[in-house]
């Protein structure tokens, strides 16, 4: 991976994947032996093919979720070479008693992949009193990404961060005023798309940030997915998705097209290992590519402008800052 800061276009690089690469082929002939990566949420769905993939290429994968017994199930052919730390993103405490392990256990991480979310939830707030999908989605990620800071700068030039962000992005800009609806209604899928957006204008500032010392950063879309994301969809939600599948469009939502866990694993293991990203960051990327600029909110592709606008992207990192209540300290 070249060290350098130059800045990248939002705009496709013909990587020579597409939508139907799955993570192991994206992965292969690269060799990751003496790489640590560290994935949230690797023990379901697209999270347990990325943790697979990249212990395929060589790398030692320190796995933090909330159920690390059944993450020991999931991953059980693989743990010796495999760490796994409790973590649950909604709680400040825990996230910080994660890094504590995680600073203590080993000397640099060349990898972060931050993939876990919740999706679509009710109304509920965190114990600072924030909206739970921002705070679990953004925050949780935000703080965690702080604290492992110094792992990754141990790493130095060529380590990478990946922040997964979503299609959803479209609908909700990172809203500013009020983002925990504190005083606007309360919708859930605005709200997870206010958390997407989130994500991504994260990756867009650390990269700025960090790109003087050959760290950078990205944000993907891993496209559609059945995992247990959608554990928290209600009955009308669920025709939704079915409506979307058969190519409509509804209430905004574009239609999907419906991607294997091993597809959805593998713009993330790209964005984090692909050399052909080498001196690139700040970007979003989806198929595999950095995707191309779109105002088309009902496109099935491309990132909206407000997901790489710079200026709000600094606003949300001095936001975050206050929130967590610690500067980053890149």
């Amino acid at each position: 991976m070249t060290q350098t800061a130059q800045e990248t276009a939002q705009a496709p690089i013909n990587s020579g994947f597409s939508h139907g690469s799955t993570a192991a082929e994206v992965v292969a002939g690269i060799d990751l032996t003496g790489k640590t990566a560290f994935v949230t949420g690797g023990y379901s769905g697209l999270g347990t093919e990325t943790v697979k993939a990249l212990v395929g290429a060589g790398a030692h994968v320190i796995l933090a979720g909330r159920r690390p017994d059944e993450a020991k199930i999931v991953h059980a052919g693989i743990l010796d070479r495999i760490q796994i730390l409790a973590l649950d993103l909604g709680d400040p405490a825990s996230i910080d008693a994660c890094v504590a392990e995680a600073l203590a256990s080993t000397s640099k991480i060349d990898m972060l992949i931050n993939n876990a979310a919740i999706m679509a939830t009710p109304l509920a707030r965190d114990a600072r009193g924030y909206e739970s999908q921002f705070a679990t989605n953004h925050l949780g990620h935000f703080q965690l990404t702080q604290g492992l800071w110094p792992l990754i700068k141990a790493a130095g030039a060529g380590a990478r961060v990946v922040a997964l962000s979503s299609l959803a992005h479209k609908r909700s800009a990172f809203i500013a005023d009020d983002p925990h609806y504190d005083r606007r209604e309360y919708n859930k899928w605005t709200s997870y798309g206010q958390s997407k957006t989130a994500n991504a204008l994260f990756a867009l500032h650390l990269d700025a940030l960090a790109k003087d010392q050959g760290i950078r950063a990205f944000s993907v879309h891993p496209g559609g997915i059945m995992t247990n994301l959608g554990r928290y969809l209600e009955p009308e939600d669920i025709a939704m998705f079915k409506a979307r599948s058969e190519g409509e469009t509804v209430g905004g939502a574009p239609p999907i097209n419906w991607k294997t866990p091993e597809q959805g694993a593998a713009t993330s293991v790209w964005a984090a290992t692909s050399p052909a990203l080498g001196g690139m960051g700040g970007v979003y990327c989806e198929d595999c590519d950095i995707a191309a600029p779109t105002d088309d909110a009902e496109a099935q592709g491309g990132v909206m402008a407000h997901a790489c606008d710079a200026e709000a992207a600094a606003r949300l990192w001095a936001m975050s800052e206050e929130m967590v209540g610690r500067g980053f300290g890149v």
